[in-house]
């Protein structure tokens, strides 16, 4: 049972939103302190550096072919912006609010395989995600204070470009391209971008010190671990299926919100966090039993 759940794309998803979440955590902790650029910059690049520990003793090649390199560099153009955008969502929004706008990228999945790829979803997946983003939409506070209209606006921009980004990883996945290697190339080229955004940055370089060390450490970890599990899930399962478990993350990230900035949750938040995980659900057992 423990072998056959670890091959089910819907596990991997679930524990790459509970990841992503403590990375939500730790950005927002971070923020205090570190430019968005800066927060990117530690995220990726300790995803570089434990992908190359792993990677070059075991003497595997980084080449790619031509048609590949532009999936990997499509895919790390749109995640790496969208990353970017999406910390400083984070950095100016609560925690939850900031990960549901992110978070909408299934719904726009949908419509972009829907209009561009030409794919017939199955009525069950659509429902499945509609259900889901109705939760999102409950938990999502209906108004905003007019100075965060705008991170809000670049939060929902940030989950249109992740959907882009997921599209490329599911395409490199069903083209065999090992997940080590995607997020390899992702980790390198983000964390070259953001190097070049904090040199370019007019407010100072945050120097590192042992009051924010475990900040830097806990995001690269968490980061980590939730890249390559999303990345095994969307190579391994449907898009869609897979997609719909997305929204676990605002569920598990609402929770680390109320435990550690005491954001308070209304009759609607908990209905709509309801929705969220029976969309989790749903979706994880058709995705168990595909297996």
């Amino acid at each position: 049972m423990l072998q056959r759940l670890r091959q089910s794309s819907s596990f991997w998803m679930i524990v790459a939103c509970f990841c992503f979440a403590i990375m939500g955590v730790f950005v927002k902790l971070g923020s205090a302190q570190f430019s968005a650029a800066e927060l990117v910059f530690y995220r990726c690049v300790a995803g570089f550096v434990a992908i190359s520990m792993v990677v070059l003793p075991q003497g595997k090649t980084f080449k790619v072919s031509g048609p590949m390199f532009k999936l990997h560099l499509s895919r790390s153009v749109s995640g790496f912006v969208s990353l970017l955008l999406y910390f400083y969502a984070i950095a100016h929004l609560p925690l939850s609010t900031a990960v549901t706008l992110s978070y909408t990228s299934p719904l726009f999945l949908t419509l972009l395989m829907v209009l561009f790829l030409k794919h017939k979803p199955q009525r069950k997946q659509v429902v499945t995600i509609v259900l889901g983003f109705v939760g999102v939409l409950i938990l999502l506070k209906p108004t905003f204070e007019s100075s965060l209209w705008m991170a809000g606006l670049i939060g929902l921009f940030a989950g249109f470009l992740a959907s882009i980004a997921y599209i490329n990883v599911n395409k490199l996945g069903q083209a065999g391209e090992p997940e080590w290697r995607t997020v390899f190339y992702f980790s390198l080229f983000s964390s070259l971008g953001a190097a070049i955004l904090m040199l370019l940055q007019s407010q100072p370089l945050a120097p590192l010190n042992q009051s924010n060390i475990w900040i830097v450490l806990g995001l690269g970890v968490s980061a980590t671990i939730a890249q390559l599990s999303m990345t095994r899930a969307y190579s391994r399962g449907k898009t869609l299926a897979v997609a719909s478990l997305a929204y676990l993350t605002v569920l598990f990230a609402t929770l680390f919100a109320v435990f550690l900035w005491d954001e308070k949750l209304g009759v609607s938040s908990f209905i709509a966090m309801s929705l969220i995980a029976g969309c989790g659900i749903l979706s994880s057992a058709r995705g168990i039993k595909k297996q």
